[in-house]
């Protein structure tokens, strides 16, 4: 063999060290199996709810929340959905009578519960209490937020009146009280970007004090 032919240039040396180098960091290759359409399909269960009063029965992805459920396939655009991560609680819905961030439950998981929505809570002709009170103390701006400070209000009043303590409670052993630090504590999951936190607290104390 030519001795020549064993001669590499400098730019040839750094070009093969840089293709080495790829390769070495490169994964293994690991061979896969082609995926059957059966693999790809999503699982579905058969969901049964009664939401704002009515039956409703479904088959849904078991992936699919409950926020998902109410605005995607029952169309209740009413509850929001804004961060996605239970942090905002615009998507704050009343289930078997206790507030929860939809956004963070499966649908599949309340089978045969029974669902409140903003819509269910009343109407424009037919306000429920809490709703007739933002609007007379102005507790929303922009109002997204608004279905889900509501479920969560009409929430709170229900923990205070069976007496289920809050961080803030100074005695878990007497009655839940209604006051301000109270009313803080227990809506402090639902955020309001516009600030409309001191009219919100005002709504609230008039539909406790009218006994709604």
């Amino acid at each position: 063999m030519d001795t020549n032919d064993l001669r590499v240039s400098r730019r040839g040396f750094l070009k093969l060290s840089a293709a080495s180098a790829t390769l070495a960091a490169a994964p293994p290759f690991i061979a896969r199996a082609a995926t059957t359409d059966d693999e790809r399909a999503p699982v579905t269960a058969k969901v049964s709810l009664e939401v704002n009063g009515a039956p409703q029965a479904l088959v849904l992805d078991t992936r699919t929340t409950l926020l998902d459920a109410l605005r995607e396939h029952m169309h209740l655009t009413g509850t929001k959905k804004g961060c996605d991560h239970g942090q905002c609680g615009a998507c704050t819905v009343l289930v078997d009578g206790r507030r929860i961030n939809s956004c963070l439950t499966l649908a599949v998981m309340h089978e045969g519960a029974k669902i409140t929505t903003i819509e269910g809570l009343g109407t424009p002709e037919r306000m429920h209490p809490m709703q007739a009170a933002f609007v007379k103390h102005d507790g929303y701006q922009c109002g997204y937020c608004t279905p889900g400070q509501i479920c969560s209000a009409v929430g709170t009043l229900d923990e205070i009146r069976r007496d289920v303590p809050s961080h803030v409670t100074a005695d878990i052993q007497a009655r839940a009280s209604l006051t301000r630090d109270e009313l803080r504590e227990r809506m402090s999951g639902n955020l309001c970007r516009c600030g409309a936190y001191s009219n919100i607290v005002e709504a609230i104390t008039e539909v406790a004090g009218a006994g709604a």
